[in-house]
């Protein structure tokens, strides 16, 4: 009878000379509200529920304010925003990392990947190794279909804990399209987002962590992975890599 009632009014709307959308069943589902490729505010804004929510801006669309190339002072050159994006400019400029340091929050960032691109989000890292991932977990960042450090275990896949959890499910969209990333760190306990779904899910110091860590290259830095809190940083590994929407969200201990 539901289909009837429907046919009817289309018949009626036609009739009528007028123009509108197909009229939606009972069981089906509206497109969602925002995707990463189409965002429904403008870009690197917060809405009201973000700011209700506590969310702040890492990054406000015009210039990189807050951020500074890693281990040393000044603005951070190699990088630039161009239309409200921010890219590593050729030839580069190291990583880019927070002025500020953070212990529990919430991230949440678009990131677009250029062919055989090969980047990272560091957090919870130091200044005392040579490079950020020396003290740090990374949320990987690549092509996972040319990736220049294949893991056949999905352990440098988009989305893993770098070396230490591999993804459950590749969330990834086409190289050149846009990615929404999601990190959540609340004490110890540690979680992956890629385009809404949860791909990784850790707790730090516990006896699995510990373990992986051991087994990985990054056990022979004393400290990694040991820090309350840190800089998090945009890793610079000399491929084209392009960012926007940055915002956090810090989260009271």
């Amino acid at each position: 009878m539901k289909h009837l009632f429907r046919t009817l009014a289309a018949v009626a709307v036609v009739s009528a000379g007028l123009v509108s959308l197909p009229l939606l069943r009972a069981d089906d589902k509206p497109a969602a509200a925002q995707t990463a490729a189409e965002p429904s505010a403008p870009i690197n804004t917060l809405t009201d529920q973000e700011k209700k929510d506590g969310f702040v801006l890492l990054f406000n669309g015009k210039d990189t304010d807050g951020w500074k190339i890693y281990k040393k002072k000044g603005d951070a050159q190699g990088w630039e925003v161009k239309d409200g994006v921010l890219t590593r400019t050729t030839g580069g400029g190291a990583d880019l990392q927070t002025k500020e340091q953070y212990g529990s929050f919430e991230l949440v960032l678009d990131f677009k990947i250029g062919p055989k691109g090969n980047s990272g989000i560091i957090y919870r890292c130091d200044e005392s190794g040579k490079t950020p991932w020396q003290s740090g977990p990374e949320f990987q960042l690549c092509d996972n279909a040319i990736e220049p450090d294949p893991s056949p275990t999905g352990l440098h896949s988009v989305g893993s804990c770098y070396d230490l959890y591999p993804p459950t499910t590749d969330a990834t969209k086409p190289v050149g399209e846009w990615n929404t990333a999601r990190i959540l760190v609340d004490g110890n306990h540690v979680e992956h987002w890629l385009n809404g779904k949860k791909v990784v899910e850790y707790e730090f110091n516990s006896e699995d962590f510990n373990n992986r860590v051991a087994k990985s290259k990054f056990h022979v830095y004393e400290n990694w992975g040991k820090h309350d809190k840190g800089f998090i940083t945009l890793q610079d590994h000399g491929h084209e890599i392009e960012f926007r929407n940055i915002k956090i969200r810090p989260i009271s201990k």
